[in-house]
């Protein structure tokens, strides 16, 4: 049995066709384009996938998380952040119900 498809894969794609430089490759082209424009595709990408949760519609849900997840790993990369460090920071707050660990956040 061939092992699940995890983040960490997805996370490695990313790298490695982000930093291919193939002009055939859409995650380098999107990449190249910089940070404003990958956060912009990655927010058009959870508005749609809202969108689909809010409709109801599981398969169009399925999709758009699969696309924001991925625009998420390229912002990971285009930004420098490892998905190890998400992982920690989200780690960090098990210890605490989600409530206490907002209420410890410093006021915006």
């Amino acid at each position: 049995m061939d092992a699940p498809f995890t983040l960490d894969d997805l996370v490695a794609i990313v790298r490695e066709r982000g930093r291919s430089g193939d002009p055939g490759s859409y995650t380098a082209k999107l990449i190249a384009k910089g940070p404003a424009r990958v956060a912009k595709k990655f927010g058009e990408e959870a508005v749609e996938t809202v969108i689909a949760a809010v409709e109801g519609d599981a398969a169009a849900l399925t999709s758009e998380a699969a696309d924001m997840l991925y625009h998420f790993a390229v912002l990971l990369e285009v930004r420098g952040v490892a998905l190890d460090a998400v992982m920690a920071e989200l780690a960090g707050r098990t210890g605490r119900t989600g409530l206490e660990e907002k209420a410890s956040r410093p006021p915006e």
